[in-house]
């Protein structure tokens, strides 16, 4: 069993299938109890990546869990928040017990709505916090209360208010979390993670800039420069800390701006892919679908 590339799980139904759960009731959000999960995989202790976000309150647990560079185990309630795209690992015994749920939530369930950028916001999803939230007995009952609420709306008839329903309480839920953190002391140490950080930063800055459309996607050297590390030591670091390359994570920051400018604008495909730096859409329209398996087209239409 090798440990050097980390497993990756780009759906939800695929995770279900991963963990021997049922088939998930929706798609893009999904709860589960961990009293469901029995064993470990087969192929664990490896490391492991998701597409989507997951935020678990686990308790009582015969395993431990690496997140980052930190380690936690659960003999108390705590709260976890991990993004897409960061890597942990689970080692425990074969038969697991533990107590808790986890709410998974595809990025694709949030566009089009204000917290599919608001959600970046929160610090607790970043690799810079060293400590799982530790929540006490009342706390622990509202997070759990509000994560029932939505598994209960996804469970009953969708309708054209369920995705409005489900958004609320899962922004209800962030800040509730981030009320608690602000009464935790949280301890934060210089570490490789602050180089992801500083490179989140510098692709979203300049997405964000007009330089996409003067000077096109950045190359893996002006990212090394700016960030002062060579391009190779810089694309070492990305692959032992997330299991991607730079150029992979200048592509994932160019498919996010490309996803948020389908669902929010009424930009054409031709503009869009002008925006972000190429000179013919058929290149753009090309990437986006080897990276999302859908044309940009096929994207954008999924909202109406």
């Amino acid at each position: 069993m090798s440990n050097s590339q980390p497993h990756r799980i780009k759906s939800i139904s695929e995770f279900h299938e991963f963990r021997d759960l049922p088939k998930p009731e929706h798609p893009l959000v999904s709860v589960y109890n961990f009293k469901d999960i029995k064993y470990l995989n087969e192929n664990e202790p490896q490391s492991l990546i998701l597409d989507f976000y997951s935020i678990a309150l686990k308790r009582n647990a015969n395993a431990k869990m690496r997140y980052g560079q930190q380690e936690y185990d659960f003999k108390e309630g705590v709260l976890l928040f991990i993004s897409p795209g960061q890597v942990f690992s689970i080692e425990g015994n074969a038969e697991l017990q533990h107590t808790g749920w986890s709410l998974l939530i595809h990025p694709d369930f949030l566009w089009n709505t204000p917290l599919a950028q608001k959600i970046k916001q929160y610090e607790y999803f970043g690799y810079s916090v060293h400590e799982a939230l530790h929540l006490s007995d009342k706390e622990e009952k509202m997070i759990i209360d509000i994560i029932t609420n939505i598994q209960k709306e996804y469970q009953s008839n969708i309708d054209k208010f369920s995705q409005d329903v489900i958004i609320a309480q899962i922004e209800l839920l962030l800040t509730y979390s981030e009320r608690f953190y602000n009464r935790q002391f949280i301890t934060r140490k210089i570490s490789n993670h602050e180089i992801l950080s500083r490179l989140e930063k510098l692709l979203e800055d300049y997405f964000s800039s007009d330089s996409l459309a003067k000077k096109g996607l950045p190359s893996v050297l002006y990212i090394a420069k700016t960030l002062n590390l060579s391009p190779n030591y810089l694309t070492g670091l990305l692959k032992s800390l997330t299991g991607q390359s730079t150029q992979q994570h200048i592509h994932n920051k160019l498919i996010e701006k490309a996803k948020e400018k389908l669902s929010t604008t009424n930009l054409s495909i031709s503009e869009i892919a002008f925006e972000l730096g190429f000179e013919h859409h058929q290149s753009f329209s090309k990437l986006f679908k080897t990276k999302t398996n859908i044309s940009p087209l096929e994207f954008r239409q999924s909202f109406n």
